[in-house]
């Protein structure tokens, strides 16, 4: 029992701001590259299947699974929600009649927004 005691002793619950802030800006930077690669490939067809609905290439295939490895799962549900909110309302404020329409806008499932449901996405901060 003495070596535990001993052990708890020399534990300090110290946080290290400095691993976590490194953490933090590794998983930033993976979030920027993946949604670079799907900006940069947005004129191919997307193939692959990420969290909540979002749509992306297989050329993005890497950059994803950097992000994913990276940042923890809610914050990837949470960067691809936001991504897809921004896309919605990127679309509805879009006056170009060609991206009107279609089920799928940008890798983004577009469901049909109620007025409620507008409201929240147009209010959403957008980074």
């Amino acid at each position: 029992m003495a070596t535990l005691e001993t052990y708890a002793s020399q534990t300090t619950h110290k946080v290290h701001f400095d691993v976590l802030s490194e953490a933090r800006h590794a998983c930033y930077k993976a979030r920027d590259a993946f949604y670079a690669c799907l900006e940069k490939e947005s004129d191919k067809k997307p193939t692959e299947i990420a969290s909540v609905g979002l749509l992306y290439p297989v050329e993005c295939r890497q950059s994803r699974a950097e992000y994913v490895k990276q940042c923890r799962p809610t914050w990837v549900k949470h960067f691809d929600r936001q991504y897809c909110a921004k896309k919605r309302v990127q679309r509805l404020l879009d006056d170009n009649e060609s991206r009107r329409g279609g089920l799928i806008w940008q890798g983004c499932k577009a469901w049909p927004l109620g007025k409620m449901e507008a409201r929240k996405t147009l209010s959403v901060d957008l980074w």
